[in-house]
């Protein structure tokens, strides 16, 4: 199956567009819409514009506070906790990011726990605003239970998970972003939209075993392979900074992102650190510290045919890319666009 290209600025604009007519908020639209164009610009399209559709329908649904009224509460010097008032998750995640840095340059260090919170998509995007702004940024969340345990037959943790962004002198920043199940579950969709069989020990069948085909899939793997002892590992913690630390839901207590109730919130957590270099050696050396350390694995000794890469490195790329030629999008989300608009009587941007 073919996928279709779509310029960015006017998949922004259709993004904001469409969330304000199912009745969000300026201030909800914006985040949404930021938070799916940031995945979509670098190439992370399972958690990119392909989410607009269902971010449409657990609006309308009542799941998301259209009108959300978020507090945050200082507990310490460099620590607190938001009330995300059942908000778009995006929302939640780049209010608290905004709080913990205020924190960090007058602490060193800030830590922000999000309770009462939703989806929020790519974690990539709040780490990478603590970096624009200086910072050195931390994100983490947990969901819905659909990823089983290592040697487990059933679904526990969620995806949950974790994005790191580091400032570089000149470059675009140091960029991490994954999940700690072995693919996040909107990669089944899209696979299953495009085709494509999935890649060896990412995904189970009802009774745990791996299978490659995304129309079987009852549960993830945790990232690890063989040794999925570690992703799973990995899941608990953050499962522990956010459901645990932060008074929310565990994985296992949240309901499906996939519904049927689209009307209850979710009351998930998510965590957000942010640290300011100025609190420990100095932004300026830890700029000259990362350019020394880029360098020295940019030019490490590659396998034969292979490139050596920072984490980030493929995705700025892909932005590089993509500003160019635009977004793809595959069949079903084509589809569900051109539904939308009819809906809102807009052109669809595909």
């Amino acid at each position: 199956m073919t996928e279709n290209n779509a310029d960015l600025d006017a998949l922004y604009d259709f993004c904001d567009t469409i969330l304000r007519a199912a009745g969000a908020d300026a201030p909800s639209a914006l985040a949404a819409t930021r938070a799916m164009l940031h995945a979509s610009s670098l190439g992370v399209d399972s958690h990119g514009v392909r989410l607009l559709p269902h971010y449409d329908m657990v609006f309308r649904g009542g799941r998301l506070n259209k009108t959300p009224d978020l507090k945050f509460t200082r507990k310490r010097a460099g620590s607190g906790l938001l009330d995300a008032d059942d908000a778009h998750g995006a929302l939640a995640a780049y209010t608290a990011v905004d709080h913990a840095c205020d924190l960090a340059r007058e602490a060193g260090i800030g830590a922000v726990g999000i309770h009462r919170t939703s989806h929020f998509g790519p974690a990539g995007a709040y780490a990478l605003a603590m970096a624009k702004q200086g910072m050195i940024g931390v994100v983490m969340c947990h969901s819905d239970s659909f990823v089983r345990l290592h040697d487990g037959a059933e679904r526990f943790h969620g995806t949950n998970p974790i994005a790191a962004a580091v400032p570089t002198q000149d470059g675009d920043p140091w960029l991490l972003d994954m999940a700690t199940s072995a693919i996040p579950y909107n990669r089944v969709q899209l696979y299953k939209s495009l085709g494509r069989d999935l890649p060896h020990d990412t995904a189970s069948d009802l009774y745990g075993i791996n299978t490659r085909d995304p129309n079987s899939v009852e549960m993830l793997a945790p990232l690890g392979g063989e040794f999925g002892f570690k992703g799973a590992g990995l899941a608990g913690l953050i499962e522990i900074f956010s459901g645990v630390l932060t008074g929310a839901k565990i994985s296992p207590e949240i309901l499906p992102m996939g519904g049927p109730d689209i009307e209850t919130p979710r009351d998930m957590g998510a965590f957000v650190i942010c640290i300011d270099p100025d609190g420990f050696i100095g932004r300026g050396l830890m700029l000259a510290g990362m350019d020394r350390y880029l360098s020295a694995l940019r030019t490490s000794a590659p396998r034969d045919g292979a490139r050596v890469i920072a984490p980030g490195d493929r995705e700025w790329q892909e932005a590089a890319r993509r500003r160019k030629t635009g977004v793809p999008l595959d069949p079903e989300t084509t589809a569900a666009f051109r539904r939308l608009a009819r809906d809102a009587e807009i052109t669809s941007p595909i």
